[in-house]
């Protein structure tokens, strides 16, 4: 069944991605299955994905599987300029996703309260392995090790 462009019933919303790896990148790749724009910030190396399992070609299948249906550019969020700039961009979407250590988005002066100042209806998803708050909140995880958990 071929789903029209107009039909998508996230049609119109932005939503920027700042994520990377697989959780917080995945997550962006499903909503633009259902027609959200998608816009990905990647540092200026871009996100390490790209670089997983090399084909011979010089690409890696897990990247394209993981930001599909999305505009990628790149920021350095290690400076005031990359992120006032994702912060422009974040204050003029619906959505914003991120996949940071707790506490990196406070630290930046852009936690989810800080954004709604501006942007009052702005739905963050924060995904991390322990949880925002918590004994074990600022080790960094994944999958495997979050499964286990």
């Amino acid at each position: 069944m071929n789903i029209k462009a107009q039909d998508k019933p996230l049609r119109g919303m932005r939503v920027i991605e700042m994520g990377q790896l697989i959780a917080g990148p995945f997550t962006g790749s499903v909503l633009g299955y259902f027609g959200a724009e998608v816009i990905k910030i990647e540092p200026p190396t871009g996100d390490p994905v790209r670089y997983w399992r090399l084909t011979e070609n010089n690409t890696s299948y897990w990247w394209h599987s993981v930001s599909r249906n999305k505009k990628s550019i790149t920021l350095n969020l290690k400076t005031e300029e990359g992120r006032q700039i994702a912060k422009d961009l974040i204050l003029k979407s619906d959505v914003l996703i991120e996949n940071f250590k707790p506490g990196t988005l406070e630290k930046w002066e852009m936690s989810p309260e800080d954004l709604k100042k501006d942007n009052p209806g702005l739905i963050t998803a924060r995904i991390s392995g322990y949880g925002q708050t918590g004994p074990r909140s600022h080790l960094p995880g994944y999958a495997s090790v979050c499964e286990g958990y």
